[in-house]
C-alpha cells in the first residue's frame, strides 16, 4: 500500500481488527521508508445498502450523510473527534447487524439507531439531532423530549 505520506510502497501491517458484524476489516500500518503510521481498511465488495426514504424513494447508504448530521449536533460541543468516528463505526456495526442479508433498511431505522447510539455520548447532541430528525416545530416538543430523557436517566 502507498505511504500516504512519503509515497512509499514498502510497510508492513501493524494491527488489523474487523468490525463487529464482520464486513470490513481496519488495518494499522508502518511504511518501512518513513515510519509514518496510517491506517487502511478493507471491505468486501458487495451489492450496496439501500435506504428507504420516508417518501418510498431509495438511495444508497452513505455513512457520511450521518457523520455531517452528528458534526452539527457535537459542534461546540467538547466531544473529540475520536469519539465522534467510534460513534459512527458503532452506528454502521448496529445497521448492518440489524440488515443482515436484506441489504435494505428504513431511514427512521437509522435515525433511531443514531438516536440511541448519541445519548451514550452525550445528551445536548442527542437533543439536538433529535430536533431535526423528528422535525421539531414549537417548544413543547422539545421540552417533551428533554422530560422523556429525564425520566428514563431517574
Amino acid at each position: 500500500m502507498r505511504c500516504p505520506h512519503c509515497d512509499e510502497m514498502n510497510d508492513k501491517v501493524l494491527e488489523s481488527r474487523q468490525n463487529a458484524s464482520g464486513t470490513s476489516i481496519r488495518r494499522r500500518r508502518e511504511c518501512n521508508s518513513c515510519g509514518y503510521r496510517f491506517t487502511s481498511y478493507e471491505q468486501i465488495e458487495d451489492k450496496p445498502l439501500m435506504v428507504i426514504k420516508r417518501d418510498g424513494r431509495r438511495e444508497r447508504f452513505d455513512l457520511n450523510k450521518i457523520g455531517r448530521g452528528i458534526r452539527t449536533c457535537t459542534d461546540k460541543l467538547d466531544i473529540p473527534e475520536s469519539s465522534v468516528e467510534t460513534l459512527l463505526h458503532n452506528i454502521e456495526d448496529a445497521i448492518m447487524l440489524k440488515v443482515g442479508s436484506k441489504r435494505e433498511i428504513t431511514s427512521s431505522d437509522i435515525g433511531d439507531e443514531t438516536l440511541k447510539q448519541l445519548k451514550e455520548v452525550n445528551l445536548v447532541a442527542y437533543v439536538r439531532f433529535a430536533a431535526v430528525y423528528k422535525a421539531f416545530d414549537d417548544l413543547t416538543q422539545f421540552i417533551a423530549e428533554i422530560q422523556q430523557l429525564g425520566r428514563e436517566l431517574q
